[in-house]
């Protein structure tokens, strides 16, 4: 089982950031560095989107195009801690974030949307 709980969001302003954390507590036998990882949000009707992925080692990322050159994905596999730096803040940002988790394959690992453990989400809000 991977249970994943994030933390960080809040209220901003448009044009300031925000870092968001999720810590990872894994009891199926599986290391840490065994996943990929990723954010996904939410916004009130809209569809879900995938933000960002990580591969296990951390050296390689994928960004949603609405998201590029503004937010980070990184990881610290030391701490089973995922990371969204998110800056220059947008209205359109505001949504609920979540973090996820796979078992990594070379195949997919880009497609956030279908990775099977989610953790319970974290609020951001831009205002402008």
């Amino acid at each position: 089982q991977v249970q994943l709980v994030e933390s960080g969001g809040g209220s901003v302003q448009a044009g300031g950031s925000l870092t968001l954390s999720c810590t990872a507590s894994i009891t199926n036998g599986d290391t840490y560095n065994m996943y990929s990882l990723g954010w996904i949000r939410q916004a009130p009707g809209k569809e879900r989107e995938g933000v960002a992925a990580i591969v296990p080692g951390g050296g390689v990322t994928d960004y949603a195009e609405s998201v590029k050159g503004r937010f980070t994905i990184s990881r610290v596999n030391a701490k089973a801690t995922l990371y969204l730096q998110m800056n220059s803040l947008k209205p359109e940002d505001t949504a609920m974030y979540y973090c996820a988790a796979a078992r990594f394959r070379s195949d997919t690992w880009r497609r956030v949307l279908e990775y099977p453990s989610w953790g319970q989400g974290t609020q951001v809000t831009v205002s402008s």
